[in-house]
Order: C-alpha cells, then structure tokens, then sequence
C-alpha cells in the first residue's frame, strides 16, 4: 500500500471522526491502564498492549483515521511502560512493523505524539489519560482548545507569508492571526490555575519520555509539539533567529503534521515577513510611510502579534521555572528538548523583533546584520 499524502489529518471533521474511533478496542484497557499505572504493574501494561496490538493485515484494511487513533492507543502503552524503566517496544516486539506501518500510512513518526495525546484523543468517558487525574485532563484541554486555532493561524502566516506589506489588509490579516494566537493566552492561563507544578514535574512528564523504534530515538509527546514555533518561522524566524532555536526547530518539525512541516520547509527557503517589512522600509523610513501609509499600519500589527506572543511565552516561562527548578524536577529539560534557557532566549528574540519592528530602515537592517552570521 502506498503513503497516503494531502490528507488534512488536522481539519475539524477528521479530528471528530479520529476521536471517536476504537479499531483496537482498547477503551476499556485504557481505563485499567490509569491502574496499572498507579501501581507500576509494567507486567499487566505489556500485556495489555500486546493484547491490542493489530496485525498488518488489519491494518491494511485500515482507514488512514483508523491508523491514526490505533496508534493513539498503543502509544498510551508505550509511554506508560518506558515511564516505569523499561523500553517498550522489546517486551512487545510485534508491536514495532505495525508502528512503522502505522508511521508509513499517516505520513508521521512512527509513534504518538502530542496531537494524539490531545486533539485526537477521546473525551468524557473515553478519555485515555495516564493517571485519571483531574489536572492531566485539564493540561490536555488546555492544548485541545489551542490546536483549531493554530491550524487556522498557520494559514493567515501562509498568506501573510506571500502578502504585499504595503498592502492595506496586511494588517487585517495580522490581526486575525493575532486573535487566533490570543487563544493560546487563555490556554496557558488554564494550566496557571489548574495543573500544579508539582504534579507536572513529579508524575506526568515521566510519561512523556523518549522511546526507541526500529533504532530510532523518538520524543514522547510534549507541548513543544504544538507549533507556535512554525508561526515564528513564517514571521521572523526564518532569517532573524540564533542557532539553538533554529536546531530545536529541526528536532522538532519530524513530529508536526505533514501539511505543516510542508509549510515548515517553504518558510525556510523565503524571507520572513519582517525581513519584508524592514526592506519595504528602505534607507528612508519616513519618506517610505508618506509614499505608502500602510506600511505603518503592517508595522504596528505584527508588533501587536509579537506581544501577545511574548506574553504567552512569558507564562510559559514561569511554568517551566517552577517544574523545572532544580529541588523538584525529575528531569533537566522538556519533553520536547528545550532547556528553560532556551525558553528565555526564545523570548529575548521574539522581543528583539518587536524593535525592529518600531524602527524600521537603515537601524533595523544593522541590528539584523548583528544578529545573523555573514
């Protein structure tokens, strides 16, 4: 069977159809896992999985939505074994052709990700979650409410990308994309008031650690996954950033949907938005706004996105401090593998654009000259 490709796995009708499919017949197994867990019974954690684990001839008569929500399942399994020592796949060896297949037939990493921890995963009683606590469900909620956002975000970056700056509706479009982005604002204020550090730090991010499949080391699921960064590439990113994050990017672009590490690698061929925007402004910044007074108002709009931006990072920032901090952390980096300085220089950078934004001209392409290897 050949690669199914151009599927929208990330539209809202697909994401409703995934959650609401069982082709391993795993409810009721995720609901002990969540037991097992609590008691470390890795024994009855391998055993469930190999119990659900599909042959290849199943899988052949699966639906490309089906693959996804099997490997969903099996990947409940797989973190929750590699969370009590082991590694998951050798105690269930059968389980490594299908996870392949799986990959192959979804076009992703051959292992669950963030996007089948959150947006695909059911909810109400279906849920699988790892402890059945009640702040995991809201960490995953939290992530839930972000991702039709972002996928709508996405395509204003792409067009935005592709936009004429001097063009009056630039601005428009980057105030959707703004309000789209505000959503995930109110997503980590959710976590602030609902997930305590400690109990991130101490039970559930063991869940999230990295597997070993057919040789390949793959991260577990984790909110780096939720590609904001993918916004950044297309606005600043792309040609205004440092080599740390530009790396993270690459570690991170194998575990987003196809459609955008599609977008991922166009972004990275074309300048960003703000390169535009500062050449569009010349040597003369003000004569270039008397010639075309949109360019002020293009300006002041991916400055107002930048904020709010800043803003999310900012409460990410002090989450990560918290869970991270050397007195109670399991674990010295995220589950995605960024560090909490990189987090912060993160921030640095995304406010360093919002100056190039309010000085655009000869100051702004210097500073950007600094920033960049010639």
């Amino acid at each position: 069977m050949t690669r199914t490709l151009g599927i929208d796995l990330g539209s809202s009708l697909r994401t409703a159809a995934i959650r609401e499919l069982d082709p391993l017949a795993a409810d009721a197994l995720c609901l002990d896992m969540r037991r097992h867990n609590d008691r470390a019974d890795v024994p009855a954690l391998v055993e469930a999985l190999r119990r659900i684990v599909p042959s290849l001839d199943d899988v052949a008569g699966y639906t490309v939505e089906a693959c996804v929500a099997a490997m969903r399942d099996l990947g409940m399994f797989l973190g929750s074994i590699k969370r009590h020592g082991p590694e998951p796949v050798p105690l269930a060896p059968e389980a490594l052709p299908v996870l392949l297949e799986l990959g192959r037939r979804t076009d992703m990493v051959p292992r669950d990700t963030v996007h089948h921890y959150t947006t695909w995963n059911p909810t109400g009683g279906r849920q699988r979650m790892y402890t059945g606590d009640i702040q995991e469900a809201y960490l995953q909620e939290s992530v839930r409410m972000v991702f039709p956002h972002l996928r709508e975000g996405l395509e204003l970056s792409e067009r935005l990308s592709g936009a004429d700056v001097a063009d009056p509706k630039f601005a428009v479009l980057t105030d959707e994309l703004t309000a789209h982005v505000e959503t995930m604002v109110a997503s980590i204020d959710m976590v602030v008031a609902n997930v305590g550090p400690e109990f991130f730090a101490r039970i559930l991010r063991a869940y999230f650690e990295e597997i070993t499949v057919d040789g390949r080391v793959l991260l577990g699921p984790a909110a780096a996954q939720v590609p904001l960064w993918l916004i950044d590439q297309a606005i600043w990113a792309a040609d205004n950033s440092e080599p740390e994050y530009e790396e993270f990017l690459r570690d991170s672009v194998p575990y987003s949907l196809p459609r955008w590490r599609e977008l991922y690698g166009r972004w990275t061929d074309v300048p960003s938005v703000v390169s535009r925007l500062v050449e569009a402004y010349g040597d003369d910044p003000e004569e270039a706004e008397r010639r075309i007074p949109a360019l002020r108002q293009s300006a002041e709009g991916i400055a107002r996105l930048l904020r709010v931006i800043v803003v999310f990072r900012g409460r990410h920032l002090g989450i990560a401090r918290k869970a991270y901090d050397a007195d109670l952390r399991l674990y010295p980096v995220g589950s995605g593998g960024a560090s909490v300085d990189l987090l912060r220089q993160i921030i640095d950078l995304t406010r360093a654009t919002v100056q190039l934004t309010r000085r655009p001209g000869p100051a702004a392409a210097a500073a950007r000259a600094e920033r960049r290897p010639a």
